[in-house]
């Protein structure tokens, strides 16, 4: 289930927070990743826990209605939610009990927010819909369950607040887990019985293997990955870059170097990703241009054996730079991600729900994701950095840094 994406958010969060802190004990940093991707995955086993908290819920509220239809001599309620067979399915299920036992993980002590959860439910139209015909077969009653989860569970403010007094861990993991419980939804079969396989914690070794590589490359490397920003940006004023872009790509040159079967179309593309959701509103255009520029200097300097493509002639009449657009390194941010007037950007470890994509032309023409496994590759140079002098590693702004999801 913890894909390679989660695992590079988690690596950008703890890579923010390990400059942030004080202590640099990679060690412990190290640990701290790992115990933040496995606390996704109780994630993943708890949400499919509220499908079933959910449907305990309703069999009370059909006790209690039948037995007051029964002493009034009316129709009794309809037990066909509360039959639900892939919830019944769900609630067999081994895996899930053994792990829902194991960590101790439960929504009784969260009965308020089920209740509201089930008159949400009860009032909506799929629930109407699916209340109103006749017994249906299981593929039915999954469905119901999968429109019912994207409707009142995937988008849920409540919940989202729920979960976040819950676990620290768990600020940004929805919106990914959400997906997960959803595929796991559509591959439960009938014929699996108690034994349908939910998602594994990672998909092999060798993804938790990545996340471990990626994050000690990206500390221990980290003044050499600074140089080549530097010495790759010679037009740009690397010194007025935010904080947080200066992490995102400290990590993606990682990724560049260390991984030789992950094409860089792959690794830019994920970053310039990741510094549209957690740095400034512009640094999504920065970023690529950045990593870029970053990728070509590396590969003429050998130390990257990759294709890159060609990169794309502009029209003539989009040679010359609109008015008024300032250079790259004067863009009118402050140092570390602040502005000119004092004010803290939104480059902390939230995401940046207000972007609206960057802005003006990019300078790397990309492409939708690749999967990394039947990419095409060439290997990386194992070539050593010439020696002088680099910039310092990340440093925390002066000014009162916002640490978001700080591990």
């Amino acid at each position: 289930m913890i894909n390679r994406e989660l695992i590079r958010i988690k690596v950008v969060q703890l890579t923010y927070a390990y400059y942030q802190n004080g202590d640099k004990n990679i060690d412990a940093a190290e640990k701290e990743l790992l115990l933040s991707l496995s606390k996704a995955y109780d994630l993943y086993n708890y949400l499919l826990e509220l499908i079933i908290a959910v449907t305990q819920e309703e069999r009370e509220r059909v006790e209690k209605r039948t037995q007051l239809a029964a002493s009034e001599d009316k129709t009794l309620p309809s037990q066909k939610f509360i039959t639900n067979r892939f919830e019944l399915q769900l609630e067999e299920n081994k895996m899930l009990n053994s792990f829902i036992e194991d960590k101790g993980l439960a929504w009784a002590d969260s009965k308020e927010f089920v209740r509201n959860l089930c008159n949400q439910i009860e009032q909506s139209q799929i629930y109407t819909d699916y209340m109103s015909t006749p017994d249906g077969d299981y593929e039915e009653d999954r469905e119901t369950w999968r429109k019912l989860y994207k409707q009142f569970i995937e988008e849920n403010t409540d919940l989202d607040a729920l979960l976040e007094d819950k676990s620290i861990y768990w600020n940004d993991d929805k919106e990914i887990v959400d997906t997960f419980v959803l595929k796991t939804i559509k591959r439960f079969d009938p014929k699996n019985k108690a034994d349908q396989e939910l998602l594994p914690e990672y998909k092999d070794e060798e993804d938790k293997e990545f996340a471990r590589k990626l994050f000690r490359a990206t500390i221990l490397n980290a003044d050499s990955y600074q140089r080549y920003m530097s010495e790759a940006s010679r037009n740009w004023d690397f010194s007025r870059l935010a904080y947080m872009d200066v992490v995102i790509m400290q990590i993606a040159i990682a990724e560049m170097l260390s991984f030789p079967n992950i094409p860089l179309q792959v690794t830019i593309n994920e970053y310039v990703e990741l510094a549209k959701a957690y740095s400034t509103p512009r640094s999504g255009g920065y970023v690529n241009g950045m990593l870029d520029g970053i990728a070509r200097f590396l590969v003429k300097q050998g130390k990257l054996l990759k294709p890159l493509p060609e990169r794309p002639e502009r029209p003539a009449e989009q040679q010359q730079r609109p008015a008024g657009r300032e250079q790259y390194g004067n863009r009118g941010y402050g140092n570390n991600g602040y502005g000119n007037n004092g004010v803290r950007r939104n480059n902390g470890m939230r995401r940046n729900d207000d972007y609206a994509g960057p802005t003006g032309p990019t300078r790397f023409v990309h492409r939708p994701r690749i999967n990394e496994s039947n990419a095409n590759n060439e290997g990386t140079a194992d070539t050593k950095p010439q020696t002088s002098q680099t910039p310092e590693t990340p440093q925390a702004p002066e000014t009162p840094a916002d640490n978001g999801t700080q591990e």
